[in-house]
């Protein structure tokens, strides 16, 4: 599985794309982008104009007619968000197929076939007369010579126009030599092209068939594509992260809510004559905290909606839907990330509701909904199911710290069971809290090592860690490849474990990142407070670890 974060600074809207290779993947990014685009310039196209028409000085009538046009489309912006979830309801939510395929034809036009030069005209005897008259012609030498001169004009201009036949069917030959040379580039160009085109429709065919067969990653990826296709008002966010369930037919999506700063702020305008200005009338905190509350219920009943409608292949029975909210901690002042709203709905019942007549907050308890009370107050719950966490790139962990005692050098231990290691350490650490620790595959690359699920809903999500069984100080270099994951990786957080230390560039490279440096001495300590005792031997690893380079040439040298 592929997966790359593209991101719209503009919009203020990211999303995380996936995809079961490259190719699919850098298209899905390249259309998300171009549609962000699109939109972006539509913004930058009203704003300009918006600000053409405020720098003008009005007249009485200007300012009013302005002011009564901007209410109107603050009203609009308004009744949108109570129309949200009626805006879903009766339409055909199924992905298109056959318009997400490129059925355009080959631009480029076809090269032009030249039309050959003319052939000079041929001289004629006739054209070069000998200039006689019956005076000269009476004469003997002066007829001859003249009649010697003109046909010597006459053979002199046949020659020229031989050698200027030559020429011109010389250059016909080029020109017709470079014409085939370019339409057999054109049809090169146009074949591959149309290959391209064939490839990426062939594609689409086999998503969608592994979608009608119910395969797992093409289920996720079909019900991406739905809600991706549902638009929503500009500010709002556009991630979200899903998975499938095969065994029990549930589909469970963690969706990125809207914050409360994403409603308009303005729910009039007026015009001001004494000061020749239009001014603002903002909406009231009640309204936005009403209107919040709303807004909320309709995401997640209208998620519901779209992917049990869209369901073509009956691949799901169930919907779970995790709403989170990304916001500041006015108390410390940093992002959290908290889920405030989680419902289960089964595909008969849901469907059997009237949606068009239901109150988007009572539905939502009526199917046994969880949220706090206002979630204005972005109060977090506990999500009714977690997305499944399940990595391919996951194996089997084995118990190593049961045979550490004082003696162990951890900086000299077998890599592998240093990664075991500190699977045990975190999951002793993480466990108190129901927390859940995944060693990777090994590679020896570094790339993750370990992943926490940490369900605690304020500081918990994602972590990455990777272990470094180092015996230098460990740079920069390190702590950046880890910031690089945690993006990659869509993660919440990432500890970097080590038997050494740190630069001075590597804190200050973590500085205000979500990165955690745990050195040599630190790791002891987390041992210990869980009962278990070793130690780290620096000098005695690199030690050993020279000897044991010394041993493996003198091996290769004995073969």
């Amino acid at each position: 599985m592929w997966e790359v974060r593209v991101s719209h600074p503009g919009l203020h809207k990211f999303r995380v794309i996936k995809a079961q290779n490259k190719s699919d993947l850098d298209r899905k990014a390249a259309e998300q982008i171009a549609a962000w685009d699109v939109q972006w310039a539509n913004v930058q196209l009203a704003r300009a104009r918006q600000a053409a028409r405020d720098a003008q000085a009005y007249t009485k009538e200007q300012g009013r007619l302005m002011a009564e046009e901007r209410t109107t489309e603050a009203e609009r912006r308004m009744a949108a968000l109570d129309a949200l979830l009626q805006d879903a309801v009766g339409k055909d939510h199924r992905v298109k197929w056959s318009a997400l395929k490129d059925h355009s034809p080959y631009q480029v036009p076809t090269p032009e076939k030249p039309a050959p030069l003319p052939a000079p005209p041929e001289p004629r005897r006739e054209s070069f007369p000998d200039g006689l008259n019956s005076f000269t012609r009476a004469i003997p030498s002066i007829r001859k010579k003249r009649t010697a001169m003109a046909e010597q004009a006459f053979r002199s201009a046949k020659s020229a126009w031989q050698a200027a036949c030559a020429d011109v069917e010389r250059k016909n030959r080029e020109t017709a030599a470079q014409y085939e040379r370019d339409l057999q580039a054109w049809n090169s160009s146009r074949s591959d092209w149309l290959r391209h085109q064939q490839k990426g429709n062939d594609a689409l065919d086999a998503t969608q068939a592994a979608y009608m067969r119910c395969d797992r990653d093409a289920v996720v990826d079909y019900c991406e594509r739905v809600l991706h296709g549902s638009p929503y008002p500009d500010g709002f966010p556009s991630s979200f992260d899903s998975d499938y369930v095969p065994e029990t037919r549930t589909l469970v999506v963690d969706y990125a809510l809207p914050p409360i700063s994403a409603l308009p702020t303005a729910k009039a305008f007026k015009y001001v004559l004494a000061r020749n200005q239009i001014q603002l009338v903002p909406v009231s905190e009640s309204w936005c905290d009403k209107t919040y509350d709303s807004v909320l219920y309709q995401i997640a009943l209208r998620t519901l909606y779209e992917t049990f409608q869209s369901d073509e292949a009956s691949a799901f029975d169930s919907v779970v839907f995790n709403g989170w909210v990304n916001s500041i901690d006015k108390a410390t002042g940093k992002e959290v990330n908290a889920c405030v709203l989680s419902v289960q709905a089964t595909k008969p019942e849901f469907l059997g509701i009237n949606l068009s007549q239901v109150d988007p907050k009572a539905c939502f308890k009526k199917l046994k909904g969880i949220s706090a009370a206002r979630l204005t107050e972005l109060s977090p719950i506990r999500p009714i199911l977690q997305l499944n966490k399940e990595d391919k790139r996951f194996i089997p962990s084995r118990e190593v710290v049961e045979g550490l005692d004082s003696s162990a050098n951890l900086a000299a231990m077998d890599w592998e069971d240093f990664e075991h290691l500190i699977r045990e350490v975190f999951e002793m650490e993480f466990s108190a809290g129901g927390g859940e620790v995944k060693i990777t595959q090994a590679s020896r690359d570094g790339g993750v090592d370990a992943v926490v699920f940490d369900p605690d809903p304020i500081r918990g999500g994602k972590i990455i860690v990777q272990a470094k069984r180092y015996t230098n100080t460990v740079g920069v270099s390190a702590v950046r490849d880890l910031f690089g994951t945690i993006i990659n990786e869509g993660a919440n957080k990432g500890i970097l474990v080590t038997t050494a230390d740190y630069g001075p560039d590597a804190y200050e490279f973590a500085k205000d990142k979500p990165i955690t440096l745990l050195s040599g001495n630190e790791l002891l300590y987390l041992l210990g407070k869980h009962g278990h005792k070793a130690r780290i031997d620096l000098p005695e690893a690199r030690m050993l670890a020279a000897e044991k380079e010394r041993h493996q040439q003198g091996n290769g040298r004995s073969h």
